[in-house]
């Protein structure tokens, strides 16, 4: 009777710290905003909080989201920067050439799109693998952009010439709503839908767990492949969009400042999922980790080198426990 009791007591202490490694990544958010609000008097403000969603969530989200699909399919996209980039270039390039920002911000989309149609090309055309194309592609990137702005110098937009509706992706409110939490929050309601509803977010998902088995079953995976590139680097282009109309000026390669943050967004949120998947929720809950953590630290007085290493061990931590998870459940 005691062996029995002892067992059921060994499992249920077993399952209690699985679901806590599983939920690491919430255990981790409610623990650093507590920690925060009791550190930062300033933290906890309605202004502070606006400023976390506003300026660092938003534009980190949307090409985390990005990210996620790629990812997801089994591969990395490290030009999402310089999708950004060309997105910002375009739109500001053409809006100071006088044309409707409508047209502009059109055009911004295409000037993203055309990193993605270039990784398609390298990762489905010619097979070179997800990393070493899109490191190809970010070194281009970066080459083409100072070559355009002879060498490196910033775009910038008269304060005078600047159109309203310009200003309003980047600074507008709507129903006391900022315009750019509302565009990631689009972004992440449709990205959610199609990688999880949709046919194209099904193969999408298969093809990270299992390529050869969507081979072989008949699906076109090279143009699955190619067309996620494409998405993904579309997606970065409108968080350029919405920098570009923040900041009113191109700054060449500033992308890039994103890469890595939302590389360790996508794979924070990998926590959530039971199987370790990518997945938009958990990518989403990464991001506002992370943002969280920057801002907090920021609040607190650290300098931004040991931001860094916060964020990093905050990282490993989270990463660490459900990798460790994942082991002891498939040992059992």
């Amino acid at each position: 009777m005691t062996l029995v009791s002892n067992v059921s007591h060994s499992q249920s202490h077993h399952g209690l710290l699985r679901r806590f490694a599983r939920y690491a990544l919430v255990v981790a958010l409610v623990a650093v905003f507590a920690a925060f609000s009791a550190a930062a008097p300033s933290f906890l403000t309605v202004a502070n909080l606006q400023s976390i969603l506003v300026n660092n969530f938003t534009l980190l989200a949307i090409v985390s989201v990005a990210m996620t699909f790629a990812v997801a399919a089994g591969g990395i996209d490290l030009s999402v920067g310089t999708a950004i980039d060309f997105s910002s270039f375009t739109f500001v390039s053409l809006v100071l050439a006088g044309q409707p920002v409508p047209l502009a911000a059109l055009a911004g989309i295409g000037g993203g799109a055309l990193v993605g149609g270039f990784n398609a090309v390298l990762i489905s055309g010619i097979g070179i693998s997800p990393f070493l194309a899109t490191l190809g592609t970010l070194f281009i990137g970066r080459s083409a952009q100072q070559i355009l702005t002879n060498g490196g110098n910033p775009v910038y937009l008269p304060p005078a010439g600047i159109p309203e509706s310009f200003r309003f992706l980047g600074r507008g409110v709507v129903a006391g709503v900022p315009v750019p939490l509302i565009a990631a929050g689009l972004v992440i309601a449709v990205a959610a839908i199609v990688l999880t509803k949709s046919r194209f977010g099904r193969v999408v998902t298969a093809t990270g767990i299992e390529a050869n088995v969507v081979r072989y079953s008949g699906i076109a995976l090279k143009a699955h492949v190619a067309v996620t590139y494409l998405l993904v680097s579309v997606i970065a282009a409108i968080a350029g969009l919405v920098l570009t109309s923040t900041v009113t000026v191109y700054i060449p390669s500033s992308g890039n400042a994103f890469l890595l943050n939302a590389i360790g967004a996508t794979f924070i949120g990998t926590t959530l999922s039971p199987h370790g998947r990518p997945n938009i929720a958990g990518t989403v809950l990464g991001v506002l980790l992370l943002s969280i953590v920057s801002n907090g630290l920021l609040l607190t007085g650290l300098n931004f080198y040991w931001q860094q290493v916060g964020t990093g061990l905050l990282i490993f931590v989270v990463l660490a426990i459900s990798f460790a998870n994942r082991k002891a459940v498939a040992r059992a």
